[in-house]
């Protein structure tokens, strides 16, 4: 199955080979290597492909792999059934419980066998089987169980085990019996939120190593939602009348009513899934009965398919197709039964209704309504968001070290002194990055072949002659290994020690020289294309212009990278001591040459939106990443800022507190969305957002609209400043009544405003920045 990665998940798949051959080669035992990636970004994807690409990678190492899944039910079936779609046919994928009941003696190369971890490991508790395996496959019996069938594999090949959302696993009793038993020669541990890290000694010695994926990566490439609120306009549902439960479905069941009218405008034919986590034992029951009333009296039942029920005493049919996007189930009832590993992007509601035994948001459980369905995020940031509701007097939530600020429980309304602002915002999508994209393939194949003299997509390609081309260059095309200077036989006296500064390296020192080894190869050619991208993103680069590169040498040279060993060649090729200088040239004037057609390209993809802007009625905020402030001019209350803020903004917000004579309220802007105000302005000849930190409401009916900087910042905030001068007067013209400009607090501690239409920064000279109090 070809699968379209992104940025980030390339970059994670290169670092488990790499990371993952490195540690089967080391001598060592316990092994591990921990892939800590978001919920959501695709870790079963990163895996599959991983499993592909180091069985490539290692030809010549004999491979097996255990995929142990962790879920109740039957969820390591869902995981075979997804990792068989993305292979495709090869490697092959079974189940441990259809495959190992004695005909099986071991594992066969480059298998792929899926295990549920709970049913593995479970023994008997009590009684005359205490301390049994529960599972026969484990079991000692007449065939031949699961343990000799590891103990024959490992003679004949190395394991690697890979654990699927390892934290729930990792302390269990059970586990580091189970590591005995299955020995294996790696073990990859995947999960959102590993409860085990790696050591720095261990790291150090090679036994172990940490890959981490950035949620943020995640997020920019539209794989998870950008936030989640919680209980949002519940206000307007309350009365005598209805039960706090009575709300929150209600205000879940109107939600989805609106996210379904959201994605068919945004001309998609998903339909949103409410989930509705119903608590254990028999509270559940009644509270069951409770929803189904509701929902059939909405016309939503289990007999016309709107509604679907996952319980351990009781499964809905068609729950295998409840994931497809025009799926007609719209609510599904649950318990734990998919807290962990179940995959539904359409899935964008949650209901969590009161269970006395527990006031905490599960990560797993909240983790199911993150997923974008088509891994991008939308104009309308409805469908970016997740929505919760919960009748939970108390919650708790869990802080996610790995992304800490996506769940938003603390809410904050607007003051009712608010009066409309109604002030024209800004608002483009997001399309660049920074970094260079698919395009540029044509690029490179131009500054190549007019380099070389190579006729640019002819009838039919001449490879040997355009290698002969390169040649009369002074290039080579013969692949020969890459070998590598080492110093050898160096001296260095104890009296010459303390004086040693500088290259060790003397003309005539003795050299060895070596072959480079495959993952050094690779990270010195991913050196060399990131030391020539002409300022682009290398992140999110080196992955494309190493595509590029490696389709110019298939086409013109007939090098394929995708043959065995393709890629080496190539990278042997242009690191040669006669091509690399000529090839770092052609590689650096590419980039060069592309920045104009990038720049066009990022124009022709940018949405831009002009709206009328106000302050939201209502606000969420996190407890992990905002802070509680005793503000009594701040627009909302309670007044919730973010920790990060900077210094300035802090002091220029205790300034304002002082100031009740002269001002009515002030408001915290934010970036990035269409929750924030934002002002445009070009900077290189591309349109941009700025987002000023302050909105401030004055008594004399002006409104204020600021910018706080200091140092360095201040200088470079012209294009910023001039644009919102540029705003202020045109919307005055229109008859609104503002003023601002960037703030700075000078050396006498005073607060200055910069309301020129030609902006400038000396701190030496501030005789055209106005005080703040002056102003007010």
């Amino acid at each position: 199955m070809t699968i379209g990665l992104k940025d980030y998940q390339d970059t994670a798949i290169g670092q488990l080979v790499k990371s993952v051959s490195e540690l089967l080669a080391k001598d060592a035992s316990n092994k591990v290597c921990v892939f800590q990636s978001p919920t959501g970004s695709g870790k079963t994807v990163m895996v599959a492909k991983f499993i592909e690409e180091i069985i490539k990678e290692l030809p010549e190492t004999d491979l097996c792999f255990l995929w142990v899944s962790i879920g109740k039910g039957d969820l390591h079936k869902q995981s075979k059934k997804s990792l068989e779609r993305i292979f495709d046919g090869f490697p092959n994928v079974n189940l441990l419980e259809e495959e190992f009941f004695g005909s099986r003696n071991y594992i066969e190369q480059n298998e792929v066998v899926v295990v549920n971890w709970e049913k593995l490991y479970s023994k008997y508790a009590s009684g005359e089987n205490k301390g049994e395996w529960k599972n026969k496959v484990m079991r000692e019996g007449e065939g031949v169980n699961f343990i000799e069938v590891l103990e024959t594999t490992r003679e004949k090949r190395k394991i690697i085990l890979i654990i699927d959302e390892s934290h729930y696993a990792s302390d269990a009793q059970r586990t580091s019996e189970l590591r005995q038993i299955i020995s294996a020669d790696v073990t990859l541990e995947m999960s959102a939120t590993p409860k085990i890290q790696p050591s720095a000694q261990d790291i150090a010695k090679g036994n172990a190593k940490f890959i981490y994926v950035d949620p943020k990566d995640v997020i920019e490439e539209g794989m998870i939602k950008k936030e989640l609120i919680i209980n949002e306009n519940l206000e307007k549902l309350v009365d005598d009348e209805k039960t706090s439960q009575d709300i929150i479905i209600e205000a879940a069941y109107n939600k989805r009513l609106e996210l379904k009218e959201a994605y068919t405008n945004a001309g998609s034919n998903i339909n949103p899934l409410c989930l509705i986590q119903l608590p254990n034992a028999e509270a559940g029951v009644a509270k069951k009965e409770v929803i189904e009333a509701f929902l059939a009296d909405k016309g939503i039942t289990e007999t016309n398919g709107k509604l679907a029920v996952w319980l351990s005493e009781e499964k809905s049919d068609g729950l295998d197709e409840i994931s497809d996007f025009e799926s007609e189930v719209e609510f599904l009832l649950f318990k734990q039964a998919i807290d962990t590993g179940w995959d539904c992007p359409r899935a964008h509601i949650l209901i969590k209704l009161r269970d006395i035994q527990s006031y905490t948001f599960e990560v797993q459980t909240v983790g199911r309504i993150l997923r974008m369905p088509e891994q991008m995020h939308y104009e309308d940031e409805n469908l970016n968001t997740g929505f919760i509701f919960t009748n939970l007097q108390k919650i708790t939530v869990q802080k996610e070290d790995y992304n800490p600020n996506i769940i938003k429980h603390l809410k904050s309304l607007r003051k009712s002194i608010y009066k409309p602002l109604l002030l024209p915002s800004y608002y483009k999508s997001r399309v660049d990055f920074g970094d260079i994209t698919f395009s540029f393939g044509k690029t490179l194949e131009e500054v190549f072949c007019n380099a070389f003299g190579i006729e640019i997509n002819p009838t039919m390609v001449n490879t040997a002659e355009n290698g002969e081309k390169i040649k009369a260059k002074g290039l080579t095309t013969d692949i020969t290994t890459y070998k590598e200077s080492l110093l050898t036989d160096k001296k260095i006296t104890g009296k010459e020690f303390d004086e040693i500064t500088g290259v060790l390296n003397d003309s005539d020192d003795r050299t060895a020289l070596a072959k480079l080894a495959d993952n050094d190869l690779q990270d010195m050619f991913s050196s060399v294309v990131k030391e020539n991208l002409s300022g682009f993103a290398p992140k999110r680069s080196v992955p494309t212009v190493r595509g590029a590169i490696y389709q110019w040498f298939k086409k013109y040279l007939g090098i394929n990278y995708q043959m065995e060993n393709g890629i080496i060649h190539i990278q042997y090729l242009f690191l040669h001591d006669k091509n690399l200088s000529t090839f770092s040239r052609l590689l650096s004037e590419a980039t060069g040459q592309y920045k104009p057609i990038k720049k066009a390209e990022v124009k022709s993809k940018i949405e831009e939106t002009i709206y009328d802007w106000d302050i939201k009625k209502e606000e969420f905020f996190n407890q992990h990443t905002d802070e509680k402030l005793d503000y009594k001019l701040c627009i909302y209350e309670p007044c919730y800022l973010g920790k990060n803020r900077s210094t300035p903004e802090k002091e220029f917000e205790k300034y304002l507190e002082t100031k009740a004579d002269k001002i009515e309220w002030w408001f915290k802007n934010g970036v990035s969305k269409k929750d924030f105000f934002g002002i445009k302005y070009e900077e290189n000849d591309l349109p941009q957002t700025f987002y000023p930190d302050y909105i401030i409401q004055l008594t004399s009916g002006k409104t204020f609209i600021g910018d706080t900087k200091a140092g360095s910042t201040a200088t470079e905030a012209k294009s910023r400043a001039e644009a919102l001068q540029v705003y202020i007067k045109d919307q005055n013209a229109k008859g609104k009544n503002l003023v601002g400009g960037i703030i700075i607090k000078d050396d006498t501690k005073k607060w200055r405003v910069n309301q020129q239409v030609s902006y400038n920064y000396d701190k030496n000279d501030l005789t055209k920045w106005d005080y703040f109090d002056n102003i007010v």
